[in-house]
């Protein structure tokens, strides 16, 4: 499992940085809709252009298709458009601990599906988890009267269910080809789901100059490089120990949020950090 967390350490670094990034952009100008196609495009541009240069580019196999219309239909196209549209009303820290926090889907659909047994222990990790993750997202904090904000919050826990199927989906029926052979085609899909909403929903939205940089790094390193390891993660690690796992990229989230965007720091976020490294930490001892 060494290389799964190895793997699992690089994703939660570049998504833990993407919200606050993405964040930023919307501050500087950028549509979420257009921004969330742009980082799908983009990446689907790196990866074609990688494999490419390896001589690795090619269609998926029949049997590949069912993978990469799960995590281009679900991971990539639905969870972007609910996430970045989210971050009109969530902030950018709360935004990346719910649409990261895949373990209340994750391990009901992983011991309904695919019949995977969780120890004692994990469970144990998977509670500690959540009430970090209860802590950094300070319910208290939210405007339980504003049906928009609660809107927010409801587009971003479907983000995470949708992230979860997509992992389930992967598990169930591994791929045949390396999974990074899929990336082009996974993204290509999403950005053909997001085209169409940014047009209806954002016609005359955008990326302006001023968030170029931001769509650069998301699109062109985050996005291919970080859903590569997820993926790998979810395929190769079991459900409690993968999702318990993510949520260390919302704890990453939330400190360079506040870091960078003067997202305010508290007692919660110290608690709710503890309390995630702790369940982290559990989880991988089984």
């Amino acid at each position: 499992m060494g290389p799964a967390f190895a793997m699992l350490g690089v994703s939660v670094v570049l998504f833990g940085g993407t919200w606050p990034v993405t964040k930023a952009a919307v501050d500087a100008g950028a549509t979420p809709l257009w921004f969330g196609l742009s980082r799908a495009g983009l990446a689907a541009l790196m990866a074609a252009m990688l494999l490419a240069a390896l001589g690795r580019l090619r269609l998926p196999s029949r049997q590949d298709w069912r993978v990469v219309a799960a995590i281009g239909l679900l991971q990539i196209g639905g969870f972007f458009a609910l996430a970045h549209l989210a971050l009109l009303v969530v902030p950018a820290g709360r935004t990346s601990v719910l649409a990261n926090v895949v373990t209340y889907w994750l391990i009901p659909l992983s011991m309904l599906f695919l019949g995977e047994r969780v120890s004692a222990r994990r469970w144990v990790a998977a509670a500690l988890g959540l009430a970090g993750v209860g802590a950094l997202a300070g319910p208290w904090a939210v405007d339980w009267g504003s049906a928009r904000e609660l809107l927010g919050h409801g587009m971003l826990m479907l983000a995470a269910l949708l992230w979860s199927v997509a992992i389930v989906v992967t598990r169930r029926w591994p791929p045949h080809r390396p999974m990074l052979e899929q990336l082009p085609w996974c993204f290509g899909l999403g950005t053909l789901v997001l085209g169409p909403l940014a047009l209806l929903a954002e016609p005359r939205g955008g990326i302006p100059a001023a968030a170029w940089p931001h769509m650069l790094a998301v699109g062109g390193v985050a996005a291919p490089v970080g859903t590569w390891c997820v993926i790998e993660v979810g395929r190769r690690l079991p459900g409690a120990v993968s999702s318990v796992g993510f949520l260390l990229v919302p704890a990453v989230g939330v400190i360079l949020a506040a870091l960078w965007l003067g997202e305010p720091v508290g007692w919660d976020v110290l608690a709710g950090g503890a309390l995630i490294v702790a369940s982290v930490a559990l989880a991988a001892r089984g």
